[in-house]
């Protein structure tokens, strides 16, 4: 990152990615630990990139939301959004059924684990008896 660039491109590339609007503050909180810019430089960025056009600049009271120009992103049709819509509902059915898939193979195996753990307290504390019982009978052949 440049010192001309001041983050800019950076901020530009976020917006545009996640497409949705974003306070300066907002913007500053995520990029901070990414990229190291500090909230003086993401404002400037913001208002620079909004005076230049290449990001839409809204004001609610004392409050500026910052968003990508919609423009530049082409328009989808009908058929393309059912399609969406068709590919999202399959693939939330398919995470519903793993997630399921998944519950009932962590139950399996808690069950397995416990049942192993138990087995093996049992052998460990039958095993400290069989040494307690050899004790006692060494014991008495002595006396």
């Amino acid at each position: 990152m440049s010192k001309k660039d001041n983050g800019a491109g950076v901020i530009l590339a976020y917006l545009n990615e996640k497409n949705r609007p974003y306070s300066a503050q907002d913007v500053f909180s995520n990029l901070q630990k990414q990229h190291g810019l500090g909230k003086t430089a993401v404002v400037k960025a913001m208002e620079l990139l909004a005076l230049e056009g290449k990001i839409k600049e809204k004001i609610y009271g004392k409050q500026k939301i910052y968003f990508a120009d919609q423009a530049q992103f082409k328009d989808v049709n009908d058929a393309d959004l059912k399609a969406m819509d068709h590919q999202i509902s399959e693939l939330s059915e398919e995470v519903q059924s793993l997630t399921q898939s998944c519950k009932q193979l962590d139950a399996g195996e808690i069950f397995y684990i416990r049942m192993n753990l138990f087995l093996w307290t049992q052998i460990s504390f039958a095993g400290k008896l069989n040494m307690e019982q050899a004790k006692f009978k060494t014991k008495q052949y002595i006396y």
